[in-house]
């Protein structure tokens, strides 16, 4: 993998650089993965995503979530824009040929395997030391 980016947090507005990043990435012909540990684990199947302070204010999130979608990054909720619905922008990741990885160790640690969506591939821990070595470039979080 040329980049593999780590999001770690359980923020939409990093979820949302991360994921646009990498699909741009993608679309610039590059091979990309984003693997998830951590908070972004846990947000991802179940808890709560949250928005960085500066962020967080309604009106904020209601014009990065229209701009997103209209940049082609499907964060506002189709049915109520007011809204966000973070968990679509795995689908568009995955369409644009972006590897979705989870963190096994996470996933382990806070027994959810069972609940991790779709998209995310769920390597064992020798299959994601072996990503990690062979990734050219690793990039933390946004």
């Amino acid at each position: 993998m040329e980049l593999l980016f780590i999001c770690r947090d359980a923020l939409e507005d990093s979820l949302l650089t991360t994921v646009a990043m990498a699909i741009e990435a993608r679309n610039a012909t590059a091979e990309v993965g984003v693997l998830f540990t951590g908070e972004a684990v846990a947000a991802l199947t179940g808890q709560s995503f949250d928005w960085s302070p500066l962020l967080r204010d309604r009106d904020t999130r209601m014009l990065v979530s229209r701009t997103a979608a209209e940049m082609g990054y499907p964060l506002a909720n189709p049915g109520d824009s007011r809204w966000t619905k973070p968990l679509q922008l795995l689908p568009a990741a995955r369409e644009a040929g972006v590897r979705l990885l989870a963190c096994p160790l996470w996933s382990k640690l806070l027994g959810v395997e069972e609940r991790l969506p779709e998209e995310l591939e769920r390597p064992d821990m020798d299959a994601l030391i072996q990503e990690l070595r062979q990734s050219e470039k690793i990039i933390g979080s946004f």
